[in-house]
């Protein structure tokens, strides 16, 4: 059979809520946990990553404008003087120095990560923890300070610290460059654009595992990689929309609903 209900729904999850300040990761796990796939952590990780690889996609559609433009400007910077003072050749070191960051924070987290990842009381916590995050923004007074080195290792370790299920990656990058000065707009795009590589390493790094080790995908994983591609830049669009009008609230209060139900249910 194509395509498998229970593999369409974790698409589908994962399309809707990687881009939202929810935790995808933590959506995903608490599905994969209710649907008993898998048992184990290395398949559900690589699932994951393969689902999150689908939604990178989206992103450089997405952002495919932005993506070649500072591409193009952050290469030319090293032949041009000129060059060096456009936003790319600023934006391309920022995103390198924001990737480095979070690779140094995320890859000693990797086996908590994965006991995390089948815990559904880890995952209350992680949710918990986002919606605490989520209403800390609206007091954050509005400011439109310039990207630089200082405030990208910042955002980059809140992207590392965010490979725990149930913290939002896209809610702690986005409120790190909030709290840093960044505009709104700025801090969309950053963030965004921060995690391109960061999933793309990942993507390659769980691949060389799984060659080596074997994994398990259910049927119908392509159709839930599509299934979360298209999803993927429809949740782009909407969130791009609310970051720009501050409504964060409504994701605070999911995120503390849920998690207060999956702490409850754990400790009864």
């Amino acid at each position: 059979m194509w395509f498998d209900a229970q593999a369409l729904a974790l698409g589908a999850v994962q399309g809707l809520t990687e881009f939202l300040p929810v935790s995808s990761s933590g959506h995903l796990a608490l599905l994969q946990m209710f649907f008993g796939f898998p048992a184990e952590g290395d398949s559900a990780l690589f699932f994951d990553i393969l689902l999150h690889c689908a939604t990178m996609l989206a992103v450089l559609i997405f952002f495919g404008r932005d993506c070649l433009l500072f591409l193009s400007q952050w290469a030319n910077g090293f032949f041009s003087q000129p060059a060096r003072r456009l936003e790319g050749w600023n934006f391309g070191w920022c995103v390198i120095v924001g990737t480095v960051a979070t690779v140094i924070l995320a890859l000693p987290l990797e086996p908590f990560v994965k006991s995390a990842t089948v815990s559904p009381f880890a995952v209350g916590v992680g949710l918990l923890c986002t919606a605490g995050l989520l209403c800390c923004v609206p007091v954050v007074p509005e400011r439109d300070k310039s990207l630089n080195i200082r405030v990208a290792l910042i955002i980059g370790l809140a992207q590392g610290a965010a490979v725990f299920p149930g913290l939002s990656r896209s809610g702690a990058t986005i409120a790190a460059a909030l709290f840093c000065g960044l505009s709104a707009r700025d801090a969309f795009r950053f963030s965004f654009l921060l995690s391109v590589p960061a999933i793309f390493g990942a993507t390659l790094l769980e691949g060389l595992k799984a060659a080596a080790t074997g994994f398990y995908l259910p049927e119908g994983w392509a159709a839930a990689a599509l299934v979360a591609f298209v999803l993927g830049l429809l949740s782009l669009s909407l969130l791009r929309r609310l970051v720009l009008s501050g409504k964060w609230a409504y994701f605070g209060v999911w995120c503390f609903l849920l998690g207060i139900f999956v702490v409850i249910s754990q400790t009864m």
